[in-house]
């Protein structure tokens, strides 16, 4: 086909027919079998031009990757652009030979060579939707990567270069100018508005997400609204993907994260530790005062010894200055086994590796309720992953129930139907 390029477009294809017409082919068909010659020449020219083009440049762009120990090159590979790319040379080729191929058809020219350019448009709109997607990927490797978030922009982008790819394939197909296509667009502003409002709304939500540091892949957010207790796997242009603890997935649309109330738990992660806020409910009917005997027995635990011994001392001295003002004095202090135990609990919480020493640790005695009296442990575990929280959590609390009986109280707890069987025995018993 190149030499056609030489020839005069008319003289080679009178030249075809007079060839099939000397083989006795009849003067109609002919002519059909040569113009169906010269199409299957110039497919059969664009194709083997691709393949061509498509083993080089892998070729070349493969053996160059391997050199290179920079990231972006592999990736341009990874998203097809050197395959894409590829497919320019066939289509510029066909472009260039179909006016050769059927030079008496004017109006199959001019439709094929539109054909033509929305084949090319939209290759190079593939093309630089692998450079972009390129970037995505590089950008995802970068540290910032986890703070700042891209994708919902990308998808903007791309939505924009679309809409400007199918501006000039309607440009190409109606023969008009891509401007006078663009200001009719106008006119159209309320329609689009409303074919895009969720991408609109997701881009404005997009930035402020963004801008405010609101919500990151990664972050573990709740969000009883939408079913949603997990990790962000990702933010798009238009919804938040959500993965579930139970495993499931929820999708989120953005602008409700601004619209709607969310918790967002990062912050917990980033503090000094993760906070442990779980109270023991203590009978009232076991809180006493403390008896010399209860005294010496409860100073055999090593944790509390020095606060009993000190507070006890405090005790005496302020005994003595309110028994000397009157000898007949009700306002004698004495210690009781309730103070004694929340001593010995911050004591234990104090004396732990697993509790972080440097935030806030206490122990406080709630209001009394119907279930008993709460003694609240509020502290932070040094290490804030779920599981080993969870495990701190849990043999701190087996501890201090196990070892609560030897300050002679008792746990709360709503009896069951065992209980009151028992109850009912010993009622039954004691009449016979």
């Amino acid at each position: 086909m190149a030499v056609l390029f030489l020839l005069d477009q008319y003289r080679y294809v009178d030249k075809l027919h007079e060839i099939l017409y000397k083989a006795y082919i009849p003067e109609t068909w002919s002519y059909v079998l040569r113009d169906l010659i010269l199409l299957a020449i110039l497919f059969t020219t664009c194709v083997i031009s691709f393949y061509i083009t498509k083993v080089i440049i892998r070729q070349v762009a493969i053996r160059i990757i391997k050199r290179s120990s920079t990231e972006w090159d592999d990736k341009l590979l990874d998203n097809k652009f050197f395959t894409r790319i590829s497919y320019l040379v066939p289509a510029i080729l066909f472009l260039k030979l179909l006016p050769f191929a059927i030079p008496y058809y004017e109006g199959w020219i001019n439709f094929g060579i539109a054909l033509g350019e929305i084949y090319i448009v939209i290759i190079i709109l593939l093309t630089i939707f692998s450079v972009i997607n390129t970037f995505s990927d590089i950008y995802d490797t970068w540290e910032i990567s986890k703070y700042k978030h891209i994708k919902g922009y990308i998808q903007l982008v791309k939505i924009i270069l679309s809409g400007i790819c199918a501006v000039l394939i309607i440009a190409i197909l109606f023969d008009q100018s891509p401007l006078y296509l663009l200001t009719g667009l106008g006119a159209m502003s309320a329609v689009l508005l409303l074919v895009f409002k969720d991408s609109l709304l997701g881009l404005v939500a997009g930035i402020q997400l963004s801008a405010n540091d609101m919500a990151r892949p990664g972050d573990w957010i709740t969000m009883p609204k939408f079913n949603a207790d997990g990790d962000i796997e990702e933010i798009t242009l238009t919804t938040v993907k959500v993965r579930n603890f139970d495993k499931t997935l929820v999708y989120i649309p953005a602008y409700a994260l601004i619209s709607d109330a969310f918790i967002n738990w990062r912050g917990m992660l980033e503090a000094e530790g993760r906070r442990i806020k779980r109270a023991l409910n203590v009978d009232m009917n076991s809180v006493r005062f403390c008896s010399d005997e209860m005294l010496e027995e409860l100073k055999k635990i090593d944790l509390i010894r020095g606060y009993i011994e000190e507070k006890q001392a405090e005790i005496d001295q302020y005994n003595q200055q309110i028994n000397s003002k009157n000898a007949e004095s009700f306002g004698e202090r004495r210690q009781t086994n309730l103070g004694i135990f929340r001593a010995y609990m911050e004591a234990y919480l104090g004396s732990l590796d697993a509790i972080n020493q440097e935030a806030i640790l206490m122990v406080r005695q709630l209001a009394p309720t119907d279930k008993g009296i709460p003694l609240e442990v509020y502290a932070f575990s040094a290490n804030k992953q779920w599981i080993v929280y969870e495990q701190v959590q849990s043999d701190i609390f087996d501890h201090l129930i196990a070892i609560l009986p030897q300050f002679f109280l008792k746990l709360y707890q709503t009896p069951t139907g065992g209980d009151i069987h028992a109850v009912i025995a010993q009622g039954l018993a004691q009449i016979e």
